[in-house]
C-alpha cells in the first residue's frame, strides 16, 4: 500500500438482488467457512485438520424504508417455498487500486423481519442468508 486513501471505503458499496439494486442497503457480508475434522497424527503433540466441506453465510443490513424483503422472501415463506436469490456485491471507491464486483449464488435468507422498531431509532433490519458459490466478475490488482 502506497497511502492509506488506497483502502477501500464501503461508503462505495452497492448491491444488487436479482438485478434490481437495493438501495437501502447499509452494510453486506458473506464469507466461507471451513468445516474441518481433528486428525490426530502419531509423532506430533499437534492435532491438525482436515477440511470437509465449506459454508457460505452472510447478512445483509437495510434501512427500513419500504416492505421489499417481506415481499420478495416472505410472501414466498408463507407459501412453503424456499426462494433462491443471486446478490452482486461492488465496492468501488474512486481512492482505491480499483473496483471489486463479486456474484454471490443461490442465496437463501434465513429469516424475515416482520416488525423491528424503535422510538427515536432509524429503522434497520437484518437479513441473514447462507450461499454455495461465488464468482469474482472484477478484482482489485495494483
Amino acid at each position: 500500500m502506497d497511502k492509506a486513501s488506497r483502502v477501500i471505503s464501503g461508503t462505495w458499496g452497492k448491491l444488487w438482488l436479482d438485478g434490481a439494486v437495493v438501495a437501502d442497503v447499509y452494510k453486506m457480508q458473506a464469507k466461507r467457512t471451513a468445516n474441518k475434522e481433528k486428525v490426530p497424527r502419531c509423532g506430533q503433540m499437534a492435532v491438525d485438520t482436515k477440511t470437509m466441506s465449506t459454508e457460505g453465510t452472510g447478512s445483509l443490513g437495510i434501512y427500513k424504508t419500504t416492505s421489499f424483503m417481506s415481499i420478495k422472501v416472505g410472501d414466498a415463506l408463507e407459501k412453503g417455498q424456499d426462494p433462491r436469490f443471486t446478490l452482486i456485491s461492488e465496492l468501488n471507491d474512486p481512492d482505491a487500486y480499483g473496483a471489486e464486483r463479486v456474484a454471490i449464488y443461490n442465496v437463501s435468507f434465513d429469516d424475515e423481519t416482520i416488525a423491528d422498531w424503535e422510538a427515536g431509532v432509524m429503522g434497520k433490519t437484518e437479513h441473514p442468508f447462507t450461499w454455495t458459490s461465488r464468482e469474482f466478475l472484477d478484482k482489485i490488482e495494483v
